[in-house]
């Protein structure tokens, strides 16, 4: 094979359209693939799922292996690394201050949103301190961005980044400041899900609307 410098359209850039389902997801559960639409379209159509709207900073995922050592006499380095933990974790931040959103990045129930906007009473999110023996709420969460590959004339690549398990750990600050925008910046802890052990997905796909 002949040398090449690189290829520019495996190069990501662009931000990616967040969706949380109301329970936890599995590679079964996920909605299917529709080949003549945008999963962001397919996601949108399901009523399991929330569009977060406008994020800020992007999405990161982070994968942070912890490797256990084994030093012997005759070496003064390791001998060996052997794995024995893993954590990872996604981060973004909702721009859209709703208490919609609010409520997702705080990781309560939906039981704790009640009324609405339009009324006079309004809309409340309580802000509760939980009880003993509360379960912890977790949700799946879909991203949907930019892919690899080169885009031809009729389709479009997208790459699906799905979170099965994922609860959100991190402080979350509620702000109302005069020169910045309100936001909620938030981490999850992502866990694998029982049957397959698996976080979740990435998924590079084409996709080509009906002609």
């Amino acid at each position: 094979m002949a040398y090449t410098r690189g290829t520019s359209t495996n190069i990501i850039v662009g931000a990616a359209a967040l969706f949380v389902a109301d329970t936890t997801l599995t590679s079964g559960t996920l909605p299917a693939f529709v080949s003549t639409e945008s999963y962001r379209e397919t996601l949108s159509d399901d009523v399991d799922f929330t569009n977060i709207g406008y994020t800020m900073n992007g999405l990161e995922l982070q994968f942070q292996p912890d490797f256990g050592e084994v030093q012997v006499d005759q070496l003064l380095d390791v001998a060996k690394l052997y794995k024995q933990g893993m954590q990872v974790n996604l981060a973004t931040a909702f721009a859209e201050a709703t208490l919609e959103n609010l409520l997702l990045a705080l990781a309560y129930s939906n039981d704790e949103l009640t009324g609405t906007k339009s009324t006079s009473a309004g809309q409340t999110l309580n802000l509760s301190a939980g009880d003993i023996g509360e379960c912890p709420v977790e949700r799946g969460i879909v991203a949907v961005g930019p892919g690899t590959g080169d885009c031809e004339d009729s389709a479009y690549v997208e790459r699906v980044y799905a979170a099965y398990r994922a609860l959100s750990i991190e402080n979350v600050t509620v702000s109302a400041k005069r020169d910045e925008p309100s936001m909620f910046e938030v981490s999850f802890r992502l866990l694998p899900e029982d049957t397959s052990a698996s976080y979740g997905k990435i998924v590079d796909r084409t996709w080509a609307p009906a002609s």
